[in-house]
């Protein structure tokens, strides 16, 4: 439910940031960022409210079975723990992946050589904040939080805000394997 919670709230929140720059009229390649990363959190409430659903009809149905005949009681509890320790490992691989991605992108600010300040306003810009609202955030005003963006997209060596959020976003956004390839691996 954490997930559901966490994706709708990326959901939501790119949603309303998006409306916002539309009114204040930015560029078609930032709406268009925007937009994908609300249409992801959207995709991502969707697919886990399905697997959710599915998991339940799973445990439904198990239920049923149970009742039915005793001698597979057993059996199915047996199933519903490897379902149960499935879920729980696929919870921590999400959490190592969400800690991983955090890791990765200090790790590429600090190679970009960015002072604390200019990291501050990076990491803000790519939750989507607008610079009035970092300048909130970070209790400075808001030339200076233009300033410092202007500074972090020049030592990245990108052209705006469009650019950071695409230099993370690009390889999160790749193209899978086929169906079969996936199998054969996992």
């Amino acid at each position: 439910m954490g997930l559901i919670g966490l994706f709708g709230v990326i959901a939501v929140l790119a949603a309303l940031d998006l409306a916002g720059d539309i009114e204040e009229g930015a560029g078609s390649w930032h709406n268009g960022v925007e937009g994908t990363v609300g249409l992801i959190g959207a995709f991502g409430v969707a697919w886990m409210l399905v697997r959710l659903r599915g998991l339940h009809q799973r445990a439904r149905s198990a239920e049923d079975r149970a009742g039915v005949a005793e001698g597979r009681a057993g059996d199915l509890e047996q199933r519903l723990e490897v379902s149960t320790q499935e879920a729980g490992r696929w919870r921590n691989e999400a959490a190592e992946l969400v800690a991983g991605l955090g890791a990765a992108i200090d790790a590429q600010l600090d190679r970009w050589g960015l002072s604390a300040a200019e990291k501050d306003v990076a990491l803000l810009l790519l939750k989507g904040l607008s610079h009035k609202e970092v300048a909130d955030v970070r209790g400075v005003g808001e030339a200076t939080v233009r300033q410092q963006a202007r500074a972090l997209y020049k030592k990245a060596g990108l052209s705006g805000r469009s650019d950071l959020a695409a230099f993370f976003l690009e390889d999160l956004l790749a193209a899978r394997p086929p169906r079969e390839e996936r199998s054969d691996q996992g």
